[in-house]
């Protein structure tokens, strides 16, 4: 019984403490019928290119875009090649999960940001300020945005990738670049970033391999069977990347390779 009267007083105290609470938080609350009803609602307001409200259109294809966004700066940039090359660079060097990937990943965003950085002054140029300002519609703008971003694309595209998804799709020949859409120019570039990511990344590999082969004869002569040839390897790799400033040299051919 007095385990009951406890729980009650409990609950009590809880209600008033509740209500003492909400008085203190909203003291001007009052609990009269307000003369006027309330509404709630939510809007999205916001002006167009021209000054006029923004359409239901416009506002789902912003909310596209901002979904859209992570999938293009990874597929239609270079961020691709970066973070592939930077993580096999890690795994050469056999350092696990140093750096980790939120390093490696910053790095590869920062990097992607330098060098399409040209790309994105040409779009501010050519398709956003016009379209602000009322000079072209959404298609337009469109078709001016993708520009410089399918001009880098052709640039890193191999023929062979390109020619490959043209016949998988069964379109006619194109007699000019700007006759390919983009659902075979991405899926082409793709492709191609990630060949040429690959073959840096087997470059990187090569001093690394020497080193682990060396240490692996050295111990094996030594009958140091029993010990982990990469526990012994993975000091002189750290030195041998070091001394070669081997950060410098990726970040280096990286870059170098998008000119």
């Amino acid at each position: 019984m007095d385990l009951l009267k406890k729980k009650s007083n409990f609950k009590i105290y809880l209600c008033l403490f509740t209500i003492l609470g909400l008085m203190l938080v909203c003291p001007t609350y009052s609990f009269a019928q307000p003369e006027s009803p309330i509404n709630l609602g939510i809007s999205l307001e916001g002006s167009g290119p021209s000054g006029e409200p923004l359409n239901g259109f416009e506002i789902l294809f912003i909310l596209t875009i901002l979904t859209l966004a992570p999938s293009i700066l990874i597929m239609m940039t270079s961020f691709t090649r970066i973070i592939i090359v930077l993580s096999l660079t890690r795994n050469a060097l056999g350092t696990q999960q140093m750096p980790p990937n939120q390093v490696l990943i910053g790095l590869a965003i920062f990097l992607t940001f330098f060098l399409m950085s040209p790309v994105g002054a040409q779009i501010n140029e050519n398709a956003i300020q016009p379209y602000l300002s009322g000079q072209m519609d959404q298609q337009e703008f469109l078709d001016e945005a993708m520009k410089p971003v399918r001009n880098f694309m052709f640039k890193q595209t191999r023929e062979k990738d390109l020619a490959l998804f043209v016949n998988l799709s069964s379109m006619e020949s194109p007699d000019t670049l700007a006759d390919v859409p983009n659902s075979v120019l991405i899926p082409s570039f793709i492709i191609s970033e990630l060949k040429t990511a690959f073959q840096v990344g087997f470059l990187i590999y090569i001093p690394f391999i020497i080193v682990d082969m060396v240490v692996a004869s050295t111990l094996m002569s030594m009958g140091m069977m029993m010990l982990p040839p990469m526990m012994i390897s993975l000091p002189f790799k750290i030195l041998l990347f070091i001394m070669v400033d081997g950060w410098n040299l990726v970040i280096k051919t990286l870059i170098t390779g998008f000119k």
